[in-house]
């Protein structure tokens, strides 16, 4: 599943993840343990005080972590967020395009962690820490 998924959600136009194509976020780049989001931001991801809402960030940030796990999960295997850190070192403007690159930092049989940083060209926007579970095919 993750290298059918992994093809098709690169397309443009993809329709595999509807949360992504919704807020305009592009798969650059999945290897092993690493990848690489975009987001151009546009007018409806500003909040009330003119930059891009801490959320979307955050979003960002965990499906670019997710992905880097996906790049080197096994067949059948899923994972889901259990934890999230966020720092928020700058704001982003309307306009500005969002790059994030995550990588696993250590992969244990049953949790990951994983660390990702955002920016807006060469600057530092915001970066995260996640742990997720790696659940098997056979478990609930």
């Amino acid at each position: 599943m993750p290298q059918t998924y992994l093809e098709a959600v690169r397309k443009p136009n993809q329709s595999v993840n509807p949360l992504l194509a919704f807020l305009g976020m592009i798969v650059n780049e999945v290897d092993k343990d690493r990848a690489m989001l975009t987001l151009p931001t546009r007018p409806e991801l500003i909040q009330g005080v003119g930059v891009v809402g801490g959320g979307i960030l955050a979003t960002l940030i965990d499906e670019t972590m997710a992905h880097a796990i996906l790049g080197g999960n096994k067949s059948g295997e899923r994972t889901t967020t259990i934890d999230m850190n966020i720092s928020y070192l700058r704001a982003v403007k309307a306009g500005e395009q969002l790059s994030c690159e995550a990588r696993v930092a250590k992969r244990g049989s049953r949790v990951i962690f994983v660390e990702a940083i955002a920016r807006t060209g060469d600057r530092e926007v915001a970066r995260g820490t996640g742990t997720f579970l790696a659940i098997s095919p056979c478990s609930r």
